[in-house]
């Protein structure tokens, strides 16, 4: 970290304890520029620019943001279970300098995070972080809020772009991987699951995170509890078998996302367990059809990817960064192995839902 040679302007137009005294560059982030700034009475915020480039809206991300915290702190038992975003002068959760950057500020939350589970017990924790987040955004009315990346999940759209890309063939690459279109498109029925069932009403539309990695999740350095849920810039109106099921995917997946071993990828059950208990301990407001889904859920979310990663590969690698020329498909083989490996572990992830769910009862 590093000092900066001043403090950031745009801190005196929120309304923070005391004076600032010191700016640094914070943290490890790629999107948003991030200072932590000290006040001369003890205080610390964090204080951040937030990348234009990669949120298009940020009055509208700020707009989510800002309900979705209100409503959290109001309801939460413990202020450490929510972060607390700092009004600007104007009242509100943003400040836009001469230069029209966006600005945001809230109060520093001590603790670490986490890139993988040390143990059982973070992955754990982070199931009930997110149970915990969704459960007490419950009654809050999805539809209000923006919908910052449009179609995000929407896998059937997702699947438009994916033939629209074969068809188009911009980089010649087409005719190399006709089994990895064909695994797509066999189950491309099946992946517009989620969307109908929200379409006709029988999936609730909810407040979802859309990054429910465990990196995300704040830990208290003793207890090694679940603090609160961090990043939430890509808060929107979805299905909370959209977070459950992408938790699953990236945590209990027993190889990294572009591991070229296909051999080594699978779905580590005793882990779909852990977080399953975890999510509906503190997730009690699921409905029958939405736990019955919890499975379809982490397998659509992985489709999805899957696809993403072809359709970009099809594309000449234009949206994800990569490291090596292949290094889409690999990525896109990886998550297609991951669900091939759902698939045939398909009653026993049944039967752990259908255990962690009657526990509630």
């Amino acid at each position: 970290m590093k000092t900066a040679h001043r403090v950031e302007p745009a801190i005196t137009h929120f309304a923070i304890s005391g004076a600032p005294i010191t700016c640094e560059k914070y943290g490890h982030g790629h999107i948003n520029c991030t200072y932590q700034v000290k006040t001369d009475d003890g205080h610390a915020y964090i204080l951040q620019r937030i990348n234009r480039y990669v949120f298009a809206d940020p009055k509208a991300v700020m707009e989510n943001v800002g309900a979705v915290t209100q409503y959290l702190r109001e309801r939460a038992e413990d202020p450490h279970e929510v972060l607390n975003f700092i009004p600007a002068d104007t009242g509100v959760y943003y400040h836009i300098d001469e230069a029209g950057e966006y600005w945001r500020c809230y109060e520093f939350a001590d603790g670490i995070c986490l890139e993988a589970p040390e143990s059982d017990t973070d992955f754990y924790e982070s199931a009930i972080a997110f149970g915990r987040f969704q459960e007490m955004l419950r009654e809050f009315p999805a539809e209000t809020l923006h919908e910052t990346i449009p179609l995000f999940h929407n896998t059937t759209n997702r699947y438009r772009i994916f033939r629209k890309a074969l068809q188009d063939d911009l980089a010649g690459r087409a005719a190399g991987v006709p089994d990895d279109i064909r695994f797509a498109l066999d189950r491309e029925q099946e992946a517009g699951t989620l969307c109908s069932l929200l379409d006709s009403g029988e999936l609730p539309l909810r407040v979802t995170h859309n990054d429910t990695k465990l990196n995300n999740v704040l830990f208290d350095r003793q207890t090694r509890k679940a603090l609160c849920v961090l990043d939430l810039d890509t808060v929107m109106p979805g299905s909370s078998l959209y977070d459950y099921g992408d938790s699953i995917r990236f945590g209990a997946a027993t190889a990294a996302e572009d591991e070229k071993d296909l051999s080594k990828m699978g779905i580590n059950l005793h882990l779909f367990q852990v977080y399953t208990a975890g999510y509906l301990a503190a997730c009690k407001s699921l409905t029958p059809k939405e736990l019955e889904l919890l499975p379809l859920g982490a397998k659509i979310i992985t489709l999805e990817l899957a696809v993403r990663f072809l359709t970009d590969y099809l594309d000449g690698d234009r949206y994800f960064r990569v490291a090596y020329p292949e290094h889409n498909l690999v990525r896109a083989r990886a998550q297609m192995k991951l669900v091939a490996d759902m698939e045939a572990h398909w009653d026993e992830m049944q039967a752990i839902v259908a255990e962690e769910a009657a526990k509630r009862n």
